[in-house]
């Protein structure tokens, strides 16, 4: 696998990392934690520019991140949810998972779009709950775009940065998957509380 991103990213240079990453969002097993770094890795070498591969990266995530925004949008939840009890199981995905996201993402609304596209293992997947609840296009480009420009060119600069040690990437950047959810869980809680207050101030 590695070879093979070493090898495109060679050949096509900013073209390949926007396919790369592309394809990342639809084929989760090709990591984003290692495209970026190597990216950046590049361009310690003036193979590449760095703001250009970050750009790059981030055009070809978030054409990844549309692309399963609009099967959320076109298929529906029923429909999804038949597909990820037949198929699901590939990608440990039930038709339970998706009904608790679709559920989650009503409750939170589209900012929680822009953050998840910072947490590894969620990223590729925010999209199809918004797509489901129908979220409003403009408000998704923009949200989506911003978490994925961070991610993206925090990737490429850590690449950048570690030079020959890019693949230890993303045992650096771990933690910083754990503290977003955490702050995802801290919002949730909160958003919840204040629900249960009002309602029983109006009761």
């Amino acid at each position: 696998m590695l070879e093979w991103v070493i090898d495109t990213i060679s050949a096509l240079g900013y073209w390949g990392i926007a396919m790369l990453m592309f394809l990342e969002n639809l084929f989760p097993p090709i990591p984003s934690e290692i495209i970026m770094p190597l990216a950046g890795f590049a361009a310690t070498k003036g193979e590449l520019d760095l703001i250009p591969a970050a750009i790059a990266g981030t055009i070809g995530s978030f054409l990844g991140a549309l692309f399963w925004y609009y099967v959320g949008l076109y298929l529906g939840q029923k429909r999804i949810e038949v597909l990820a009890d037949r198929y699901g199981r590939w990608i440990s995905l039930s038709s339970q998972d998706v009904r608790d996201a679709k559920q989650w993402f009503d409750r939170q609304g589209g900012w929680a779009t822009g953050l998840c596209r910072m947490i590894p293992g969620v990223r590729t997947w925010i999209s199809v709950p918004a797509g489901i609840s129908r979220m409003n296009l403009p408000a998704f480009v923009v949200t989506s775009t911003i978490g994925t420009a961070m991610w993206v060119s925090l990737l490429t600069y850590a690449g950048y940065l570690l030079g020959n040690n890019y693949e230890r990437v993303a045992e650096y950047l771990a933690p910083v998957g754990k503290i977003t959810l955490v702050i995802m869980l801290i919002v949730t809680i909160v958003w919840v509380l204040k629900r249960k207050s009002s309602s029983n101030e109006r009761s």
